[in-house]
C-alpha cells in the first residue's frame, strides 16, 4: 500500500495538518477504492454498490462500504441496519461490522431516520471527510463508495478527499431518458481524471421465473452503446428481478440469498470483470 508523506502546507494550523495526516493514513490502508456513480436517480446504483461489496466480502476479502448519500442513505435499509447507531471509541467512530464487511453511513448518525438533512456543500464535504478520517476502517482490500445521483458535492468531495482512486463503476438503465444524465457522469470522470472501470446496465429486461424467457421492458441499449462511444468496458446487464426489490426492502443482500438465480450469476460476472480489469492490477 502507498505510504505517501503528507507535507505541512504554508500557514496550515497544527490541527488541520494532523487531520490531513490521519486522513492520509486511513486511505493509504485501503488497497483499492471504487466509487459507484450515476448521473440519474432511480437506476439501482445503491443496489449495485451493496451487492458488489457483499460479493467481495464473501470471497474473504476485507471490505468497507461507505454510503455518502447524505440526503437519502439507502445502505442501512438494504443491509437490515435501520435503527443501528454508530458507536464511538474516544474520538474514533466504529463502523458497523457484518462479518468481513465494515459499513458506514450518515444514516447511522441520525436520531430519527425520517429527519431531513438540510446542508450546503461545505457541510457535506466536512461530514464525508469525517466518515473517511474518523472511522476506524483498519486495513481494507476494497472500499466501495455508494454516491448519490449526479455530479455535485458528494462525488466531487470523495474524489478530492481520497485523491488517487482505482476508478468508478457507472450505472445506467436502457431508456434514452437515462442516457444524457449518465453521460454526464462519464464526463465528470474525465474531468477529474477518474478511471471508469466500466458501465453496468441495470433493469435490462425481465426474466420470467417460470420459463426463463427474457423480455425487454424498456427500449434502448444505452449501457453498451455508451461504453463503446466512451471507450470504456461494458460490464454487463442486470435484468429486472422482483427478488432484488424484495431483498433490498428486507435488508437481505440479493447476491447472497438468491445466489442460484440468473440475475445473481450476472452480478457475479460483473464483479469478476471489475476484479480482472487492468486498473485494479496496477
Amino acid at each position: 500500500m502507498a505510504d505517501n508523506k503528507v507535507e505541512q502546507r504554508p500557514g496550515e494550523s497544527a490541527e488541520d495538518y494532523a487531520n490531513r495526516q490521519l486522513l492520509a493514513r486511513r486511505t493509504q490502508a485501503m488497497e483499492h477504492k471504487i466509487v459507484v456513480l450515476s448521473g440519474k436517480g432511480g437506476v439501482g446504483k445503491s443496489t449495485i454498490a451493496v451487492n458488489l461489496a457483499v460479493s467481495l466480502s464473501l470471497t474473504g476479502k476485507k471490505i468497507g462500504l461507505l454510503d455518502i448519500d447524505i440526503h437519502g442513505p439507502s445502505v442501512p435499509t438494504m443491509l437490515n441496519l435501520e435503527g443501528v447507531r454508530a458507536q464511538a471509541n474516544g474520538k474514533t467512530i466504529l463502523p458497523v461490522e457484518m462479518g468481513a464487511l465494515k459499513v458506514m453511513s450518515v444514516g447511522f448518525l441520525l436520531e430519527n431516520k425520517d429527519s431531513a438533512i438540510i446542508w450546503r456543500g461545505p457541510m457535506k464535504m466536512n461530514v464525508i471527510e469525517q466518515l473517511l478520517r474518523d472511522v476506524e476502517w483498519g486495513d481494507l482490500d476494497y472500499l466501495i463508495i455508494d454516491s448519490p445521483p449526479g455530479t455535485g458535492d458528494e462525488p466531487l468531495s470523495i474524489v478530492q478527499l481520497i485523491g488517487e482512486m482505482d476508478g468508478a463503476v457507472v450505472v445506467t438503465t436502457p431508456q434514452d431518458v437515462a442516457a444524457a444524465d449518465v453521460r454526464k457522469s462519464l464526463d465528470f470522470c474525465r474531468q477529474l481524471n477518474l478511471p471508469v472501470l466500466g458501465i453496468v446496465e441495470n433493469m435490462s429486461g425481465f426474466i420470467c421465473p417460470e420459463c426463463g424467457k427474457e423480455t425487454a421492458i424498456f427500449q434502448g441499449n444505452n449501457g453498451e452503446t455508451m461504453a463503446a462511444a466512451a471507450g470504456v468496458p461494458f460490464l454487463g446487464k442486470i435484468p429486472i428481478d422482483p427478488a432484488v426489490g424484495l431483498s433490498c426492502d428486507a435488508g437481505t443482500p440479493f447476491i447472497y440469498h438468491y445466489s442460484k438465480t440468473e440475475t445473481a450469476k450476472r452480478f457475479e460476472k460483473i464483479v469478476q470483470q471489475i476484479l480482472d480489469g487492468e486498473q485494479l492490477k496496477k
